[in-house]
């Protein structure tokens, strides 16, 4: 083993668990960025990778651990010193391919190389109690099930007794464990420009590990890339980032070549891009979005894809737009929400407090209502977002309904386990594999029907 090598993913690991705990920096651009910046190598960028997100996946459980063998509280620490025996502690819990023995003189010289010397004892004591006491840590705490849970996983009580109270002690537990594994990516081949098998051919010539998404016509699951971006064949537009979740969203809508689609809140673009390939790049898609350098991004990834029947508007999705009043066939509205649902791949995610999101289902509610006036009589209005919580999901389709009884829900089918859909449906990683996703679509009545 190299130790130097793995001294500087380390080093790199901390940088970014520094940026994101005093700057609030997204884990995945802040390990782009970092990883960049200090040109690691594949090997050593995937530590770092794995160093950073496993760190902060089980966060609460090594501060608890960490709390039980220090003198001092965790939250006392000084943050750099708190990191480093992050670090080190999940080395020795959770990463059987690394000694103990470099986990803890790596973390004493990570300490000396960061102006701590006086902190190496106290780094070298608690992280030796680790290795001593590796396969029999004490007890967690069991005074409720939210609060073992809570610690066991690394995730805010609030929001473990939450799911407890909407799915149960089963369904909440294997939700908590599958946000701490590692994911696969997923992406959809481009097949305006290229078939199934070719890209597969394609990619395994890139050294890339590729597999076939078990149920799910054309996305394949990718590993071993690297900076997926600068590939060849994601330069050429061969495919796209997408995970199951979305692509399901799209499938649920059914866009047909010459129909008018607006997605109220577009960016980053994946399913106007999804819907456009659908549609052969017929009819015509308006992508809409409130930030103007995000619709430059979607843009440039419609450039890249060979996409020609999305074009863009900056628009506010609560504001509305009379020009548009009742013209689009399918209306995509793929809301703000919590992101609930992808904290097993943003898993800082599981950080936000209740009190961050208790204004978002009267946002999504607004959205969703004017989204619904563009819609023309007969067409299909399409509500997602990329969270599990019923107050964000089913409480605002429910209050949307029971307010607008020219819409109803529709039944439609999806592919593999899923099956026919009784108008809306929650995706649960633990149950599909994909992220956390809510899909609900509905229909705007013709004068007549009821």
């Amino acid at each position: 083993m190299n130790e130097k090598k793995y001294s500087t993913a380390r080093d790199t690991a901390l940088e970014v668990l520094m940026q994101i705990s005093s700057a609030n920096a997204w884990s995945d651009g802040s390990l782009k960025r970092t990883i960049a910046k200090n040109r690691l190598d594949s090997r050593d960028a995937a530590l770092a990778t794995r160093l950073a997100y496993g760190v902060i996946q089980n966060r609460m459980l090594l501060d608890y651990y960490i709390g039980c063998y220090c003198t001092q509280r965790p939250n006392h620490l000084e943050p750099v010193i708190l990191n480093i025996l992050r670090i080190g502690a999940y080395q020795i819990l959770f990463m059987d391919k690394i000694p103990h023995r470099a986990a803890v003189n790596e973390a004493v010289e990570m300490v000396k190389r960061h102006g701590r010397p006086k902190a190496a004892g106290l780094v070298n004591a608690v992280l030796r109690k680790f290795v001593t006491n590796w396969l029999d840590m004490p007890a967690l705490p069991e005074d409720s099930a939210a609060r073992y849970l809570s610690v066991r996983y690394s995730h805010p009580q609030w929001l473990v007794q939450r799911l407890l109270n909407e799915i149960g002690r089963e369904e909440t537990e294997k939700f908590l464990q599958c946000n701490n594994e590692i994911v696969p990516t997923t992406i959809q081949t481009n097949r305006l420009k290229i078939g199934n098998e070719e890209l597969e051919r394609e990619l395994h010539g890139e050294n890339v590990s590729v597999e076939r998404h078990p149920w799910l016509d054309g996305c394949f699951t990718v590993s071993g890339t690297g900076d997926l971006e600068s590939l060849p064949s994601f330069q050429t537009g061969h495919f796209m980032v997408q995970d199951a979740a979305a692509r399901l969203a799209v499938l649920a809508a059914q866009p047909r070549p010459k129909d008018r689609v607006l997605d109220v809140c577009a960016a980053p673009g994946g399913k106007s891009f999804a819907m456009a390939i659908d549609m052969d790049d017929g009819g015509e898609i308006l992508a809409c979005d409130i930030h103007p350098h995000k619709l430059k991004l979607l843009e440039n990834g419609a450039a890249r894809l060979g996409i020609r029947s999305v074009r863009t508007a900056l628009a506010d999705g609560r504001e509305p737009h009379a020009a548009w009043q009742g013209q689009a066939d399918l209306v995509m509205a793929d809301v703000p929400c919590s992101g609930l649902g992808i904290i097993r791949k943003k898993p800082e995610i599981r950080d936000k407090k209740p009190e961050e999101l208790a204004h978002l289902p009267e946002i999504q509610q607004a959205i969703l209502t004017n989204a619904a006036t563009y819609v023309r009589p007969g067409g299909v209005l399409m509500y997602s977002t990329c969270t599990v919580l019923r107050a964000e999901n089913e409480a605002v389709t429910d209050a949307f309904l029971a307010g607008h009884p020219g819409f109803m829900r529709e039944a439609f089918a999806l592919p593999g386990p899923i099956g026919t859909v009784n108008g809306q449906i929650t995706l649960w990683p633990q149950r599909f594999g994909t992220d956390g996703f809510y899909i609900c679509r509905m229909r705007k009545k013709t004068e007549g029907t009821t």
